[in-house]
Parts: C-alpha cells; structure tokens; sequence
C-alpha cells in the first residue's frame, strides 16, 4: 500500500481557458507543471516526457497535457472506444476524499477521442457508461488530427486540453464541488497499449505487478486552493 499518497495543490482560474489554449500562454504559464516520472510493468523503452497542468474554475475542472513522444497513433473513431491502445492521456478522479465511493476514469487519446466511465464501488468490475453527447462538451482542443496512421516514429511533441463540467458528474457520485480547501483523489496516466512501443506511465506510484490503473488505493491528493 501506497502510505503517503502523492499531493498537489490545484489553483482556481477566474475564467475558463480560451479555447484552444496553449501549455505556455495565459493563463497556464502560471499553473505549476506536474511530471510523470512512474511506470508500470517493467521499464519501457520508449519513455515519453508526459506532463500535466491542472486548475479549477467555479463550473468545471481543466488539465492541459504535454507530451513529448514518438510511436504515435490514434486509431479510435469514436467515443467511448477503447482509446489506451492509443497514444493516450487518462484521468482517474474521485470528487471527493474517499475513492471506494467510486472514481470516473476519463481517457483521451492524442486525437481527442475519449472514453469516459464511472465505477460505483471502486473497482473496474462494475462500470456506468457516461453518454457519448457528454463527451464532446469534454475535449477543447488537440494538436493532432483525429487519426494517426500510420503511426508517427519520429520525435513529436502534441498536446491536449479539456474542461471536465461539473454537472456531467451529477448523478453519479457524491460531489465535493471544488472550492478551497476541498480535496479530491486522483491519479493521471499515459499509456499507448497497442502502438510498436507500449508504456504505462503515472504520476502517483502504484506498487502492483502488472499494468492496472483501476487502482484507487494508490490515487494522489487533489487539493484546491
């Protein structure tokens, strides 16, 4: 067990991003830049230098992704498909301190399509589809196209940003709006299953022996200021 789980604190925007927005221009140049430096399974050979920024405003919780990669696809054409086979960002979050109320797992691949479930016991057994028309008030902007084929093998650097709603949680969970003082638990990923160099990379360490991340015993802290 993970005893000391990883901790951020998660600043509040004023505004929501502009559409579009850009990892080093307002207002993310501000926002603290977070690493992920853990893998699962055993060390790939291709370690792509993910990162993440995160903030809040008062409706909805944004992240913006960098990735500085190579092997890049996206193969999936439509929502809620199985993006991890692709080059692909992933955040698990509960809105609330105790993860065994459930988690939602919000995955994206490099191309903007998302998957996007919740498990109301925490576990991965057990899934509530979220609607597809959900997921397209998700995804704000992506600087690859929707397909990557074949796939990229030389150096690329893409990024992604997306605005999370608070009220396409409603119904799901018990929801601990974002407000100061307020945490959340939480765990970001990158992965790439079914590209020529597959890696599974997460920001808080999960000590298991095999690739998992339905994990929420190992989810970080999320804490908004």
């Amino acid at each position: 067990m993970l005893k000391t789980p990883y901790h951020t604190l998660v600043p509040r925007m004023e505004s929501a991003p502009p559409h579009g927005g850009v990892w080093n221009r307002s207002p993310w140049q501000v926002v603290q830049e977070i690493r992920l430096t853990h893998h699962m399974g055993p060390h790939p050979d291709h370690f792509p230098r993910t990162a993440f920024k995160i903030a809040y405003t008062r409706d909805a919780v944004h992240i913006i992704f960098q990735v500085a990669d190579r092997y890049v696809r996206a193969m999936a054409t439509g929502h809620q498909q199985s993006v991890c086979a692709d080059s692909c960002v992933e955040f698990f979050f509960s809105p609330e301190p105790d993860a065994t109320i459930g988690y939602f797992n919000l995955e994206i691949n490099c191309g903007g399509t998302v998957l996007f479930h919740f498990h109301p016991k925490g576990t991965r057994e057990e899934i509530e589809t979220i609607p597809k028309q959900a997921c397209d008030r998700i995804v704000s902007a992506h600087t690859l196209p929707c397909i990557v084929d074949p796939e990229i093998e030389t150096p690329i650097t893409w990024s992604l940003s997306c605005a999370i709603p608070m009220d396409l949680l409603k119904g799901y969970a018990p929801v601990h709006r974002p407000a100061p003082g307020v945490r959340w638990r939480a765990n970001v990923y990158k992965c790439a299953d079914k590209t020529s160099h597959p890696h599974w990379l997460t920001w808080s360490p999960v000590d298991f022996p095999r690739p998992n991340f339905h994990l929420p015993d190992f989810f970080g802290i999320l804490e908004f200021e």
